[in-house]
């Protein structure tokens, strides 16, 4: 799918569906008013009938409109107007997209940034690019017979006026961004006998050869060895298929400025080792290298912009698998970072591959390390599917994550990381365990990361009830790449 922006008038353009507002009480938008007058008043006639009455989320498609150009006119009810919020004006693109792509129409001109459907027309531009490709996804590559590809090819974004600069780079960041939330969807539905470590390793690799700004680099379990990297070995133990720990990194900028380090879980496929899980919907847990796939994704987002800022992406990827030689509850690792660990619940291995990367990561001197996981059950029972939990051990970095999620409306909720928590994690053998009991599950997970990052400014978002969907809509969503992408453009520009 293609997307541009252009200055027009509706009813002059060749297109083969024009897209125009009608607010509530059958108020006709500035582009439709332009429209109705070329048709001597059709609209007007329409809504006096009651056809459309302009409630939010409501279409009505019109076919060769007399004194339009267009083959087809899309009326797109816009609610009341300047009281929208955020929800409602996704709905109104949803549906609008959901009307044309049920039209043979492969191309489509939308006059809607101009009539305030969103916070800004920044906004509106970015979140009709995603709906369009959300959209227009397949995730059924690997069936005999994929379904055929969405018809519609060309979204046209328009204005009256003349577009401004600042539309133009927000169209070409919320196409950048498509592409790694494609590419993070992609990886994250694929089936763990495909998606393995060696895998994603190879797909790190054919990303450093698409963009020559990212150098791919991949450390063995040998490597790992010699590194200390006692707790993230003892999580692949069971496994047949080879560890792997990915480093991508992305100099944008000067290299004297200090990267951002990006830290993805990649547990590509989590049977909870010897603390086995139930079986109900272990299939699901292919998803479970999720945090990789978003690493993987920004990356490419921010290199298709071109985005000028340093960018580390460190990967530790392998299964958790039960075998004769796998690590059991009970037994003591050291982590690269010389603390002991008490591994009382081999399912709660996503913290153990994490806080050995994590200790790496502080070889890169970083400005910033992020660390991006589907870690606990509990953020699932906390937040539900919408938004991720957030943790940051400076307040300052906890609000530029949440604003970049509100203004990407890929949104997380900060909770709390206190000390008071802390003790929760004590062992009687070792350090520390990798579990703090029932309550507050998501909290103790943080807190048990935290105890590898005290010496830099970092943060955690679980993702564990947003990376995908279950049911029916199964799939992975790609998210957090939109938050991380927004995070980094912000940073760029010095927010």
């Amino acid at each position: 799918m293609e997307f541009s922006i252009k200055q027009g008038n509706p009813e002059k353009l060749k297109s083969g569906c024009v897209v125009v507002g009608v607010f509530e009480g059958g108020k006709l938008s500035t582009s439709a008013q332009a429209l109705d007058k070329a048709a001597k008043n059709v609209l007007s006639d329409l809504i006096a009938q009651g056809d459309i009455s302009g409630k939010a989320a409501s279409t009505l498609l019109l076919h060769k409109l007399p004194g339009v150009a267009a083959e087809r006119v899309l009326l797109v009810g816009l609610g009341k107007a300047n009281q929208l919020d955020n929800k409602t004006s996704l709905d109104i693109l949803r549906a609008t997209f959901t009307a044309l792509n049920g039209t043979p129409a492969k191309e489509a001109t939308l006059f809607l940034i101009d009539e305030s459907i969103g916070k800004s027309a920044e906004w509106v531009i970015k979140q009709a690019v995603f709906t369009a490709a959300e959209q227009a996804f397949r995730a059924d590559g690997m069936k005999s017979k994929p379904s055929k590809a969405a018809t519609l090819k060309q979204i046209n974004i328009a204005t009256l006026e003349k577009p401004a600069a600042a539309l133009k780079q927000a169209l070409d960041q919320a196409t950048a961004t498509v592409q790694g939330i494609n590419l993070a969807k992609t990886l994250g539905n694929l089936p763990g006998n495909i998606c393995t470590p060696s895998y994603l390793a190879s797909k790190a690799l054919a990303l450093s050869k698409e963009h020559k700004s990212i150098k791919t680099t991949v450390l063995e379990e040998k490597d790992m060895q010699k590194l200390g990297m006692g707790s993230f070995l003892s999580v692949t133990r069971g496994s047949e298929q080879p560890a792997k720990l990915i480093t991508l990194e992305y100099y944008g900028a000067d290299k004297k400025h200090k990267p951002i380090v990006l830290v993805g879980k990649g547990i590509t496929f989590d049977t909870g080792g010897i603390s086995l899980k139930p079986g109900a919907e272990m299939d699901e847990m292919k998803y479970d290298m999720c945090g990789a796939a978003s690493v993987l994704g920004t990356l490419q987002a921010i290199a298709g912009m071109g985005l000028k800022i340093n960018v580390v992406g460190v990967i530790p990827t392998c299964e958790n698998m039960p075998s004769g030689a796998a690590t059991k509850p009970g037994d003591i690792v050291t982590s690269m970072s010389g603390q002991t660990i008490e591994i009382l619940n081999t399912d709660a291995e996503g913290r153990l591959i994490l806080c050995d990367a994590l200790t790496y990561s502080a070889k890169f001197n970083p400005d910033t390390v992020i660390d991006i996981a589907t870690l606990t059950g509990a953020c699932v029972v906390a937040l539900g599917h919408i938004a991720s939990g957030l943790f940051a051990n400076e307040e300052k970095l906890a609000q530029e994550l949440l604003a970049a999620g509100e203004q990407s409306h890929d949104r997380a909720w900060q909770l709390p990381l206190w000390e008071d928590y802390q003790p929760l994690l004590d062992s009687n053998f070792a350090d520390m365990a990798n579990i703090g009991g029932r309550m507050g599950g998501t909290i103790t997970a943080a807190c048990f990361l935290a105890r590898f990052t005290k010496d830099y400014r970092w943060a955690h978002l679980d993702i564990a009830g947003t990376a995908w969907k279950s049911g029916k809509e199964k799939g992975s969503t790609g998210r957090p790449v939109p938050l991380l992408t927004q995070y980094l453009i912000n940073r760029t520009n010095g927010k």
